[in-house]
């Protein structure tokens, strides 16, 4: 039995699997996992299909209850072995396929300028930026309400503190978070950071260091691989029109409506 990646591309977590994995050529299943199949049915998914993707029915939540317990994405499958978290997924694979060594520097200095980004991103830039796809279009979607521009506004006053950290602690004068080539923290932080133009917050409008940064990033993964792995997020607005399941809208309501408080 090969690799298999469990995966839905609208995750920013599983985008930075799949972006890292066909980058490095690395061989492998596309188990297509939908976070919200019960609701949002007929995504076409990047690559349609051909060889390497699946396309999985409802039994797939059986099968991959069976790879990771926690049933969430992004999670792999190598054999008999199965591992979860994006981040433990990441640097399996640059170990088993001996990815270059620039994504994960064998240079200590360089490795722990990887490890110190990873770790602040948690509670900082992931803290945030996915906020604005849930405040534009999931909890409207799932709730039927709109919250108040000033919702938005919070998000986005607490993102801008992250940005200018992110570019004065971490980015600073360098072409990459590490220094002249990408790294694994470049791949997590831009990929974080499309969540937002995905519904239309422009974070590099007026911020020509990151916007700069952001395109020496595509080119270094590849502008089609990154649109391809994209494609979701940035036609994500098309979900407002879809029909959610009324149980799953039963279910989830009450949780959202707690955080438009």
């Amino acid at each position: 039995m090969g690799l298999e990646l469990y995966l839905d591309l609208l995750s920013q977590h599983c985008r930075t699997v799949y972006i890292f994995a066909k980058k490095n050529n690395i061989p492998f299943e596309f188990k297509r996992v939908e976070l919200f199949k019960d609701s949002i049915l007929g995504r076409k998914m990047p690559g349609g299909n051909n060889p390497g993707h699946s396309r999985e029915g409802q039994h797939c939540r059986e099968e991959f209850g069976k790879v990771n317990i926690l049933k969430k994405v992004p999670a792999l499958k190598d054999g008999v072995f199965t591992l979860a978290e994006s981040t433990a997924i990441l640097l399996y694979l640059s170990r088993k396929y001996n990815t270059p060594d620039h994504w994960y520097p064998s240079d200590i200095q360089k490795r722990a300028r990887v490890d110190e980004y990873l770790s602040w991103h948690h509670t900082n830039i992931r803290t945030n930026a996915p906020k604005t796809l849930w405040i534009k279009v999931l909890i409207p979607l799932f709730t039927g309400q709109k919250l108040p521009p000033e919702k938005l506004q919070e998000v986005m006053d607490e993102l801008a503190i992250s940005l200018k950290q992110f570019e004065e602690k971490f980015l600073q004068d360098k072409p990459f978070i590490v220094g002249s080539e990408i790294s694994l923290a470049d791949l997590v932080a831009i990929v974080e950071l499309m969540q937002p133009i995905g519904v239309g917050c422009d974070i590099f409008e007026d911020r020509p260091k990151l916007s700069e940064w952001r395109n020496r990033v595509e080119e270094a993964v590849g502008k089609e691989l990154f649109q391809e792995a994209h494609e979701i997020i940035l036609n994500i607005k098309e979900l407002s029109n879809l029909q959610i399941d009324p149980q799953l809208k039963e279910h989830l309501a009450p949780v959202l409506r707690k955080m438009m408080k």
